[in-house]
């Protein structure tokens, strides 16, 4: 049977494709940047910052499989994923705008999950959309286009506070709050974000489903449920797993933080036993039917990614949340964050995420294809965050902020990797009607490492090193480094 092809994209279909992850990103980057700043601004101390990021990666482990299971079906006059990415888009703009005004500790938190959440409904579909839109000789190109405005989105997020120091913005305030060149930074990255959005959703056409399946050859999109796990040993050791870690969370005294995750566990848990009567009793098609079932029955190449995602985006989130204060008391000497020192230092972080932000947008377009042509895209990608690694292993070292740019460029060519080669290996190897869902699945193992961190260095912190948080790079380091050996376990298609 002859098989019809998609279009073949040009570099403009290319662009509209993924121009509105531009905007997106830009929001990222100032979460990331500068949340433990107006954080720390705001009262909070050092050690406890990893808490209040929780929010970030609980709202992504819920929001996105389920944004994916409704974007796999939905079609109507506005397309398949475009509703959710301008619904998205809008939201997170208004959090942006309304971030640096927060007046108290407790409103910063909640307009962080409303930005997390909104984001993250912009972002899932993104990546289920190239491979939509794209046939598989061009989900390379594609996911490396759509890193290469990751990163750009990425460089203008990060770097826009330094220089609008530079332009001659207050870069303190008085009493301790939000200086003028965050407030302004957020003000414009949530205009940015919601026109780079609607760019994407107005000069794009979707396939619809029809189209789709004839060009993959899969006949009508199946909506059914998904096989479900039938073993209750397996819903009861979910629970049991929970159970022990809250015992132990009480019995030793650790922080409070891990019973949430304690409350994931049995969560899960619940859900398949759940899911397992509603299958014997003949309602098999909803929303928890398809999640748990296509989690538990997951394809084993997602597995094996599965494993180097936990890993890679652990060291990522320690990253996030600790280079603030690790550059600013080791390279700029203050570790106040009232002091003019401080600030000097945050912006600067600024600056270094810029760089290796801007390193992947140049490695995406011009390193990743010709290196995985020449030996493979795992082992591209294994080698890629060896180098990682080695970028997180060399602030233990460092102390001077501008030698700090080269272990950016390390870090940034791992980052170009990891925001394309497991998601063009999924693409090609995944079915195209479960596409939203499973890329929503894949990015659990984005999100637990990053609730992981966020409840467990603290406590690290707290207890090993309280004052000296460069210890938290070695972490990073350590676990990047395993995430280079998982990933020579995964074999290509």
């Amino acid at each position: 049977m002859t098989i019809n092809r998609r279009p073949r994209q040009g570099f403009a279909g290319l662009w509209n494709i993924s121009f509105g992850f531009f905007g997106i990103q830009i929001g990222f980057a100032l979460q990331n940047a500068n949340m433990s700043r107006i954080f720390q601004s705001l009262g909070e101390s050092v050690d406890d910052l990893a808490f209040l990021w929780i929010a970030a990666p609980l709202t992504g482990l819920i929001v996105q499989p389920i944004i994916g299971h409704y974007s796999d079906r939905t079609w109507g006059r506005f397309g398949r994923r475009r509703p959710y990415f301008f619904g998205g888009a809008v939201f997170a703009a208004l959090a942006l705008l309304g971030m640096p005004d927060a007046p108290a500790l407790w409103a910063a938190a909640v307009l962080l999950w409303v930005l997390d959440a909104s984001l993250n409904v912009s972002m899932e579909p993104f990546r289920a959309f190239v491979g939509d839109m794209l046939d598989k000789d061009q989900h390379t190109a594609g996911y490396a286009i759509q890193t290469a405005f990751i990163g750009a989105g990425a460089v203008v997020g990060s770097a826009t506070p330094y220089l609008l120091d530079w332009l001659g913005v207050s870069n303190t305030a008085s009493g301790g709050g939000v200086p003028d060149t965050v407030r302004l930074s957020f003000y414009g990255g949530g205009v940015v974000l919601f026109l780079a959005v609607l760019w994407t959703v107005l000069t794009t056409r979707e396939y619809s489903p029809e189209q789709i399946a004839a060009f993959d050859d899969t006949g009508p999109v199946d909506t059914a449920a998904p096989p479900t796990p039938q073993s209750p040993a397996g819903a009861l050791a979910w629970i049991g797993g929970g159970l022990g870690i809250g015992v132990l969370v009480a019995a030793v005294g650790l922080e409070k933080e891990l019973y949430l995750l304690a409350a994931l566990l049995i969560s899960y848990g619940i859900a398949r036993i759940v899911v397992a009567r509603l299958h014997a009793a003949g309602r098999s098609d909803n929303l928890l039917s398809h999640i748990v079932g296509d989690f538990a029955g997951m394809p084993s190449i997602m597995k094996r990614l599965a494993l180097v995602q936990f890993f890679t985006w652990s060291a990522l989130f320690i990253m996030w949340i600790y280079t603030t204060p690790v550059v600013a008391q080791y390279a700029f000497g203050s570790g106040d964050p009232a002091s003019a020192a401080y600030n000097a230092g945050g912006n600067w972080v600024g600056i270094l995420f810029a760089t290796y932000n801007g390193v992947a947008a140049l490695a995406a377009l011009f390193l990743l294809r010709p290196l995985a042509r020449a030996i493979g895209t795992v082992r591209t990608h294994a080698l890629c965050l060896a180098i990682g690694a080695l970028g997180f292993l060399s602030f233990l070292f460092v102390r001077d902020a501008e030698l700090l740019l080269l272990s950016e460029v390390a870090i940034g060519i791992a980052w170009a990797s990891i925001l394309a080669m497991p998601y063009a290996i999924l693409a090609s190897s995944l079915p195209q009607a479960k596409l939203g869902i499973y890329m929503g699945l894949f990015n659990v193992f984005v999100v637990l490492p990053q609730l992981l961190v966020a409840t467990v260095m603290g406590t690290i912190v707290r207890h090993l090193f309280p004052t000296e948080p460069i210890w938290t790079m070695a972490f990073a380091a350590g676990v990047m480094a395993l995430a280079a050996v998982a990933t020579l376990r995964v074999r290509e298609a």
